[in-house]
């Protein structure tokens, strides 16, 4: 089914997809909120810019948007995929706790606040481009790869980690000039040890049709935290 953002609410156009199970096509799509939220199943296809908090709470569906994104994508997502044929806003995937992202160009401050894995669920964060401040900030678990594939001299903005307990965020860059946490670990690899992280590159490379050898050679970086109690110290005398 086909439907057009400027003739229906976000409501009215959730209800049909629902209806519809969970399989639609909109178009001229300009700010409408909450779209796909908590979806289960089927594939929704967007032409334009959705607003905030699209595919907040998805369960399982897929969501594959032909523009940018605004703020919250994936706002607690616990299954699912959702891909995004531009830049995307603050807070991408906040509180995620399964699923994949994926973001063709860029992203803005505090992508991957506090998102978190458990058992089999692992979610999966990946950026094309650049990412602003706070990138990671909490996080508790799940995979955060940002492949800059402008290359650009500062991938991720200052802070990225602060407050990391768990999970690992991977950056391709020739260098990182940025301000890390004094919590966070910072080591260099080579493309040669990215067997790990490979798949969701490739699967990347095949939402936007990209040549997945330019993501997989150069310089890259692994981000850990070095405790899973990064404020213990903060508040004890260990």
């Amino acid at each position: 089914m086909k439907y057009n953002g400027k003739t229906y609410t976000a409501k009215e156009i959730n209800d049909a997809i629902k209806a519809n199970g969970g399989t639609a096509r909109l178009t001229e799509v300009l700010g409408e909120r909450f779209i796909a939220c908590g979806l289960k199943e089927g594939v929704v296809t967007i032409d334009g810019t959705p607003g905030n908090a699209l595919g907040a709470y998805l369960d399982g569906a897929e969501i594959v948007v032909h523009g940018n994104g605004q703020d919250a994508v994936g706002d607690t997502m616990n299954e699912g995929k959702i891909v995004i044929h531009g830049s995307v806003g603050d807070t991408l995937g906040y509180a995620m706790r399964g699923g994949k992202i994926f973001v063709r160009d860029n992203v803005c401050y505090r992508a991957g606040v506090h998102i978190k894995e458990y058992g089999d669920k692992v979610p999966v964060i990946v950026i094309g481009g650049k990412a602003g401040c706070f990138l990671g900030e909490y996080m508790a678990g799940g995979v955060i790869i940002v492949l800059n594939k402008d290359n650009a001299a500062d991938p991720i903005g200052d802070y990225t980690g602060v407050g990391m307990y768990g999970g690992k965020i991977l950056v391709r860059a020739e260098s990182l000039d940025t301000v890390l946490p004094e919590q966070i670990k910072c080591s260099r690899m080579e493309s040669a040890a990215l067997a790990e992280f490979t798949p969701y590159i490739k699967e990347y490379a095949e939402a936007f049709g990209a040549d997945v050898r330019s993501f997989i050679s150069g310089n890259f970086y692994l981000l850990q935290p070095d405790s899973k109690n990064p404020y213990k110290r903060l508040y004890t005398n260990n």
